[in-house]
């Protein structure tokens, strides 16, 4: 806006020197009016557009009431730097909707910084009485020593619905696109995917989706690991194996067998060992033979993974060490020309302050090293792929070592963390129910494809325990009902704990369809998609009513409701900010509990109690319903659960 208002002030005066006869040059002053004018019809348009989408956004609620109080405290308290400000959803319906309990911070600041002692409640006060004119707070109380209780408007929040049924969910405006590169899943070659990728995996894959929802450009990165000393043993092998592979494709069906017999000859047998770093030496000079071979191995286990990722609805673009490998060279010379390099015991080696462990840029035969690798890694994304925001989704193992290599971009000054937020998602270990990490009975790693495989046999025979495939659903129905709940299931137990912490894997507790599972909530939402239908109301007559319809919350269930649902735009706030979904779980959770109470307490679809025949449809109620499917399906989406309409 303000550019827009500099630009047509330059028209202005441009047209007025014109006219003049001032200037010598009136052909290049013609020119430059017409850049002008072009870049002010593009930033009206730009304008014009941002503020259609501000329109049809959701409005966080909580970020509105914060700028309220805030600008309530510059009035009151003009002097202060940075005053406290605290506002969160009341916990209890007397003390309103929302509080802002700022006044007791600021009592703090008032005594420390100008020895003024004022009571927390005499604050509440002033800060009440200079609340600016706003369109959604009806009355404000102060309670206790200084907590300012917030009631909402009920036509704010009727109109907020409304907005919501006629434009579908849509996100707050972030302002700039930002550039967000998320890496995720990551795993090995030659190995198969188990237990320990499935977290990586999940959490990811669910992050890129929040960061899609909320306007960002996001690069979802799998940082495959594809190369390093372990392809020599595994070429050699296949070569002794399968020696005519460079013309007929190798059947490699077993992978992990092939690894594991590569890894025995290896640890066994001198001369195998010795050609095994040959093949190294060969593999790293890009003979065209080995690079060949490592191309067969790299697709025999890409294929596996791909499975998994079918399953799991996952998308990734494979970006893997072997990318990076040709950029070491100048990470290693860059390293040594800003003189950060120390040599030791043939090493090349990084001390970064704070960090007791170097980092080794270069081993002592001139190979590279995961360090090095990672450092490049590092500056691609910040330099090549230009991220304002880089995650990495990796296990809290990682963490000294990450926060190690993050460092180090730092002091070379690849970024600066004011400007560019470069973040480790730490996330704990799988355990089984023993509360040990989770294995098989022989003490193996669970392979993934086989936890993927027990959870479609687990939720089938929770179905028909139930007796869905005799009388409630068609063949082709229980099928999606039953990837539905097994695959949702697991992503849903994952990402409903605390993503620090670990966690035990359950398949009983996770197929439970009481409590906070996927299990509950899918069939929450099939049964609040179905009312409407059983009314004989269809998405038009819906679409209809949204639009002439007032959303009435006079009951006090309505009224939860209707608010809890507004909340979803406060909550994926929060998430973008720490990254922890289970807040997310734990809100949809919350929301079909709540949704529960208004369905019991108030009529929808009022029957005949003797014939059955509906006697009247309480409109605005079951767009209430219609605002609740529509927050869940979105909250199912970012979490990368599929519901199903019957089940």
């Amino acid at each position: 806006e303000n550019e827009i208002k500099l630009l047509t002030a330059e028209i202005e005066r441009l047209k007025n020197f014109g006219c003049l006869g001032v200037s010598p040059s009136l052909e290049g002053l013609r020119d430059e009016n017409a850049k002008l004018k072009y870049r002010l019809n593009f930033l009206r348009k730009s304008l014009q557009e941002e503020r259609s989408k501000a329109a049809k956004s959701m409005i966080n609620i909580n970020s509105c009431l914060q700028e309220i109080f805030g600008a309530a405290i510059q009035a009151a308290y003009p002097d202060l730097e940075n005053p406290p400000l605290v506002v969160t959803p009341s916990q209890q319906p007397k003390f309103g909707d929302y509080q802002c309990n700022s006044a007791m911070g600021i009592t703090q600041i008032l005594l420390k910084t100008k020895e003024q002692k004022v009571s927390p409640r005499e604050i509440a006060e002033k800060i009440s009485k200079n609340i600016p004119a706003n369109e959604c707070i009806e009355k404000v109380e102060i309670a206790g020593p200084g907590f300012i209780n917030v009631h909402l408007r009920k036509d704010f929040v009727s109109k907020q619905l409304s907005s919501l049924l006629i434009n579908g969910v849509q996100p707050p405006a972030i302002g700039k696109r930002k550039k967000v590169v998320v890496d995720f899943s990551s795993p090995n070659i030659a190995k198969e995917m188990h237990v320990g990728h499935l977290r990586s995996t999940i959490i990811g894959e669910s992050m890129c989706r929040l960061f899609e929802f909320a306007g960002y450009d996001v690069l979802r990165l799998n940082h495959l690991g594809d190369w390093g000393t372990q392809f020599g043993m595994l070429i050699a092998h296949l070569q002794d194996k399968f020696p005519d592979y460079l013309t007929v494709s190798p059947p490699i069906g077993d992978l992990q067998a092939f690894y594991k017999e590569s890894k025995k000859r290896f640890d066994t047998e001198e001369e195998f060992k010795k050609r095994a770093y040959q093949c190294v030496v060969l593999l790293q000079s890009k003979n065209p033979d080995f690079i060949k071979a490592w191309e067969l191995i790299c697709d025999v286990s890409r294929k596996e993974f791909q499975k998994i990722y079918n399953c799991l609805d996952i998308t990734l673009i494979e970006r893997g060490e072997s990318f990076y490998h040709d950029m070491m060279k100048d990470i290693v010379k860059e390293f040594e020309d800003k003189g950060f390099v120390q040599v030791d015991d043939g090493r090349k080696i990084v001390f970064v302050p704070g960090f007791p462990v170097p980092l080794t840029i270069m081993k002592s035969d001139g190979g590279y090293t995961y360090d090095t690798s990672d450092l490049a890694a590092l500056k691609h994304r910040l330099h090549e792929e230009k991220a304002d925001i880089l995650i990495y989704v990796v296990d809290s193992g990682q963490s000294v070592h990450l926060q190690t290599v993050f460092a180090a971009g730092q002091m070379i000054g690849w970024y600066d963390p004011k400007v560019t937020r470069v973040a480790h998602a730490a996330f704990g270990v799988v355990l089984g129910e023993d509360k040990k990490k989770f294995k098989t009975r022989s003490g193996d790693t669970v392979r993934l494809i086989d936890l993927l495989e027990e959870g479609l046999k687990r939720a089938m025979d929770k179905l028909k325990d139930k007796e869905r495939d005799k009388v409630v659903l068609t063949a082709e129905e229980l099928k999606a009902a039953q990837t539905s709940v097994a695959f949702g299931c697991i992503k849903y137990a994952d990402l409903s704990h605390n993503r620090l912490n670990d966690y035990v894997f359950s398949f009983d507790k996770m197929l439970d369809d009481r409590g906070n599972t996927a299990a509950y909530l899918l069939y929450a939402f099939t049964r609040i998609r179905a009312i409407a239908r059983l009314a004989n109301i269809d998405e038009q007559m819906l679409r209809k009513a949204a639009r002439e319809e007032v959303l009435i919350l006079d009951h006090e269930k309505e009224w939860k409701l209707g608010k809890c649902i507004l909340r979803f735009p406060e909550i994926l706030q929060k998430i973008l900010e720490d990254l922890l979904l289970h807040t997310l779980c734990d809100y949809l959770y919350e929301l079909a509990t709540t949704f529960t109470e208004f369905y019991d307490n108030c009529y929808c679809v009022e029957k005949d109690r003797q014939s059955g025949q509906i006697v009247k449809v309480n409109m605005w109620r079951l767009l209430l319903c219609e605002a609740t499917a529509t927050i869940m399906a979105k909250g199912f989406d970012i979490l990368g659960i599929k519901p199903v309409q019957r089940m």
